[in-house]
């Protein structure tokens, strides 16, 4: 039987499904994705940046039940469906940690929570003013509830777990965006270094070298100081500082391949220049790219969550892992480690993810193996 000649890509394809850990972080890495995309539908706290505190049961452990009650929003007006679904709704019902209530004549009388034995001051609220349209039965059925905490709260009394969900899309967004501004700013200088050497070469390699000599974390501080706190500055600053690495490989590459005799025949029959450079070696170099792209992935991951734990990265009530573990790292001497843990075993779940991702793109496109 005739049998088909497979691409070296399908190959490669083939190698990666049969390497476990690589397959298993793929499904891992997409399960993130997911859930960032819909973090406010998977979150039990679906307001903006997951914000709601409740100071009366800040730092409680995992699966803390409370009983609550919420007050009807006062008539404003919401965002759009859709935005909500993306990006949390703008203003959300207030809710109260509350012991125990009870109803009295035109009036609905609490005691709030406060984790102790002795109970706090009752506070009373108008049922016509307060509950206006709701009868004593649906208010007990639909505005007093119990919830559960099922990663605790911080020390805030925000919910952990919506935190969490919330805090993957800044991760997995700094990985994409610096990835992306080190691949355009890399794979161009590299490529115009690597084809065309003499003086282009050398300036370019003095810049590389340059920036090279420069430790990561302290360069990634002064452009963030330089272009100020915030959310896309940090993306852009982690991108600019990791594409040295790409350069180096790309020029290597191309370097290598323009010496071909596929290159000499597209210069024979009068192609340009960029067109040889983006039709004819670029795709050649693919491999070692996506390899490349992946571990600087995970190196973005871990300066992201860095830059949080040091205050110039993601600012808050923005949820951000690193973040997190600053807040929470000096809960691990008073008992209640699992504040900076969780965070902590998120970010290297990620990290890891994308290393042994990487490592299975390796070992796939390696043609000796």
């Amino acid at each position: 039987m005739h049998s088909k000649s497979k691409s070296l890509s399908q190959l490669a394809l083939q190698k990666f499904k049969k390497n476990l850990w690589g397959v298993l972080s793929f499904w891992f890495i997409v399960a993130c994705t997911f859930t960032a995309i819909f973090a406010y539908v998977l979150a039990p706290d679906n307001s903006e940046n997951a914000n709601q505190m409740h100071l009366a049961i800040h730092s409680k452990p995992p699966g803390f039940k409370v009983q609550m009650l919420e007050l009807p929003k006062q008539n404003k007006k919401e965002k759009a469906w859709l935005d909500q679904v993306f990006f949390g709704k703008k203003y959300t019902a207030t809710q109260i940690p509350i012991e125990s209530y009870q109803f009295s004549e035109g009036e609905l009388k609490v005691f709030p929570y406060t984790g102790q034995e002795k109970k706090g001051l009752p506070k009373s609220y108008s049922l016509i003013e307060t509950f206006k349209g709701y009868s004593k039965k649906e208010i007990k059925e639909n505005l007093i509830f119990s919830k559960t905490f099922l990663l605790g709260t911080d020390k805030y009394g925000r919910d952990l777990l919506s935190r969490m969900l919330i805090g993957i899309r800044v991760s997995l967004s700094i990985g994409f965006v610096a990835v992306f501004i080190s691949l355009v700013i890399g794979i161009g200088l590299g490529a115009i270094a690597g084809y065309f050497g003499g003086k282009a070469d050398a300036a370019i390699m003095w810049l590389i070298n340059v920036t090279w000599s420069i430790p990561t974390l302290l360069l990634v501080i002064a452009i963030t100081l330089a272009l100020g706190k915030g959310f896309w500055q940090v993306f852009i600053a982690v991108g600019l500082t990791m594409w040295v690495e790409v350069a180096r490989v790309v020029r290597g590459q191309v370097m290598g391949i323009k010496k071909l005799q596929f290159v000499t025949a597209a210069k024979a029959l009068g192609y340009s220049n960029s067109r040889i450079i983006t039709r004819h070696i670029l795709p050649n170099i693919m491999a070692p790219l996506i390899v490349i792209s992946a571990a600087n992935f995970a190196a973005a991951i871990l300066i992201e969550s860095g830059l949080s734990f040091l205050g110039i990265g993601a600012q808050p009530p923005m949820p951000s892992w690193g973040a997190m573990i600053k807040d929470h790292y000096s809960y691990i001497i008073l008992g209640k480690a699992y504040l900076a843990v969780v965070p902590g075993l998120a970010i290297m779940s990620m990290v890891m993810a994308f290393m042994l991702i990487g490592n299975a793109l390796r070992d796939a496109f390696d043609v000796k193996s």
